[in-house]
Formats: structure tokens, sequence, C-alpha cells
């Protein structure tokens, strides 16, 4: 007896069905997959080219360089004196003040005059006894010597009054010099400046006892001005060789003026640990005042030829430096060791390693490879695009 298909499926559990129809998709999808194969198994395989990439490039051109060292520095005068008093005493007048300016004989300070006056007249008084005692030793000796040829004549009594003589003469002597060394003395008591300058600092007050040879001001000369600056110790190199030297004062950008170099210290400076180094101004500028900023440059010329190439064209492969070669006929890059003169802030100076005219790449160093072929590129063309 025939059982009706309808009645068939509504027998056969529906888990069974899914699996059945399943498995027929999965056969289906197979067969397709084999015949693409089969028919695309006879077509042949197109090969990607290598695609040429643009790249910045710059040629290579040794000269000779001059190197500039830019540092800064302060005006200040080359001689800066403490003024103090030759003598002792008690100041009673101050004349000047920080910042004035003095001339030759222009009076600073004075101190109190009476002892030194004292001083003075009793030397005037020692002088005039002594001047007494050698009138009367010489008028003695030649009335003496008048006597000569005489019974009561005796040539021991001549000698004695001569020697007395003598011995008034240089008491008198000495008295002069001692009233000339009172009265300078007396002159010490006032305090004059001896030069054109500019009083820097003030180191007493009226009322103040000094003792002798104790500063009263300090007083910068302003004949000769210099510049110190603090050179620090990877740079002294530089300054000892520096073929030119020019400073520029912040007050007066644009202009500068050629100084000389005078003095570089052997040491350094405890506190900044630099090397102080002062330079003399050859023509300063009517406007120039102590204490004002400099900025002091300095050239020197290389010793050899070096190509200056950006920072951006090095490629470091551990710790040598080397550069990306571009073959000017086709196109490859060739990585080559270079030998560094000096590193600057955007470029760096090659010393050797590279040639003359030869091309290297200078940007994208990083993403170049042995061999690859690129498209060279001008800076100067992508500049002005």
């Amino acid at each position: 007896m025939r059982v009706p298909y309808a009645q068939l499926l509504g027998k056969v559990p529906f888990k069974a069905v899914a699996i059945v129809i399943g498995a027929g998709a999965v056969a289906a999808a197979g067969f397709a997959a084999l015949s693409w194969t089969t028919a695309n198994a006879s077509r042949p395989t197109a090969v990607a080219e290598p695609v040429i990439r643009p790249a910045r490039v710059m040629e290579i051109a040794y000269q000779r360089r001059t190197q500039s060292l830019i540092l800064a520095g302060t005006v200040v005068p080359r001689i800066e004196t403490n003024l103090g008093f030759r003598v002792a005493g008690k100041i009673v007048t101050r004349s000047v003040d920080l910042g004035t300016i003095v001339k030759p004989g222009d009076l600073i300070a004075q101190l109190d005059p009476a002892d030194y006056r004292l001083a003075v007249d009793n030397a005037r008084a020692v002088l005039a006894s002594a001047e007494a005692d050698h009138s009367r030793a010489r008028a003695d000796h030649e009335r003496y010597l008048n006597l000569r040829g005489t019974a009561v004549f005796t040539a021991q009594t001549m000698e004695q009054r001569q020697s007395l003589a003598a011995t008034a003469r240089a008491r008198v002597e000495q008295a002069k010099s001692q009233l000339s060394s009172a009265e300078n003395n007396l002159a010490y008591t006032e305090l004059r400046s001896d030069t054109d300058g500019v009083v820097t600092a003030v180191q007493a007050e009226v009322g103040q006892v000094m003792a002798q040879g104790q500063g009263v001001v300090r007083v910068a000369r302003t004949d000769e001005l210099e510049i110190v600056v603090g050179v620090p110790e990877h740079r002294l190199k530089a300054v000892r060789e520096a073929r030119a030297a020019s400073f520029e004062l912040w007050a007066d950008p644009g202009q500068r003026h050629a100084v000389r170099l005078r003095e570089l210290s052997p040491s350094a400076d405890p506190m900044t640990r630099t090397y102080p180094a002062r330079f003399s101004i050859a023509e300063p500028p009517p406007f120039i005042g102590l204490g004002m900023t400099a900025t002091l440059a300095f050239e020197r010329p290389d010793a050899q030829s070096v190509a200056e190439v950006p920072l951006s064209a090095i490629f470091q492969r551990g710790t040598q430096p080397a550069v990306w070669v571009v073959d000017k006929e086709n196109g490859t890059v060739a990585l080559r060791a270079v030998t560094i003169a000096r590193w600057l802030d955007e470029t760096a100076a090659i010393a050797s390693g590279v040639k003359n005219g030869e091309l290297i790449a200078t940007a994208g160093v990083h993403k170049l490879e042995a061999g690859q072929k690129v498209k060279p590129v001008p800076a100067q063309l992508q500049a002005s695009r």
C-alpha cells in the first residue's frame, strides 16, 4: 500500500530534513568553486610591477664654510678701582653718590683735617729750630776758621766745629722731609678722582672712621670698555681660533662693532662653570653704557671642505651615520656610511663618505630599502609647489 508523499513528510523529523538540505547546499557550493578554479587554471597570472615612488633629493657639494658662534656678554670697564684715603680718619664730607660721573681732580670725600694740621705746625716748628741750630753752628765754624794761624787754633777744635755744622745741616734736611710728609698727609685728607669715570659703588658714609686704604667708593673708568662673556667648556677652541669677532648691542640691533680677545681665564668660574673671557672694544659707539647686554659673534673657517645636508637625510645605522645615495642612471638607492664633521640644529656637515655631485635622499630615509627605485625630485622643486 503506497503512502502519500505529504503523509511521509509529516512522519519524517524536521531535524533530519534540515540536515539533508544543508548537505545539498554545501555540495553545490563545492562543485561551483571547483568549476571556477578549473576554468581559471589555464589563464596566465598577472605580475604586479614595482611602484616607483618620488623621493626628495639633493646634490652633494663640498665647500669650505665659516662656523659661527653666538654668545651673550656684558659691557664692563677694563679698570674698576676701589678708591680710599691714604691716611686714617673720620669722614666729614662725601661729595659723590652712586652713578656720579667724576673727572680728574673732582673731590670725592674728605676727612677731619685737624690732627694733620697740628702735625704740619709741629713739623714747621721743628724745621725752624733745626735751621736756627744750623745757623749758629755754621757761624761758629766760620769764626773759628778765621783764627787759623793763631796760637788758639787747633785742628781738633776745627774738626769738632765742622762736625757740629754738618750735623745741624742734616737735621735741617730731616725737618724739611718731616714737614713735607706732614703736608702730604694733610693733603691726603681729601680724596680726589685721578681719572674720568663713574661711581659704581659707595662703601662709606659721613661720620664713619676709616682705616688707611679702606675703600670709600668704587670708580669705573670709562676711557676703555670691554665685553666680558662666559665661554662654555666645549666652545673654548672655537673662541681661541676665531678669525673675527664682533658684537651687537641689544639696545641697538643690526649695528655690529669689532672686538678683540684680550684675556681668557685659564680656570672656570666656580659658580657658572664657564671660562670668563674679556674682549676689548676697538671703537666703542657713543651710546654704549656700562652693564649693557651685547651679543658676540665669532667666525672660524673649517679646516676641511664639508657638505651640509639636512638632518632628515641622515640614516642612523647603529652608531654609524649613513645616507641613501641615489643612482642617477637607474634611480636605485644604496646605503652608504658617512663621516660627520659636526652636528648643527637643523643640518649635519659631512666630511667624507660621498662624492661631489652625487644625489642623496633627504626625506623618508627610514622607509627606503636597498635597491629600491625612486624618482628623484629636487628639494627646490618640491618647495615651489
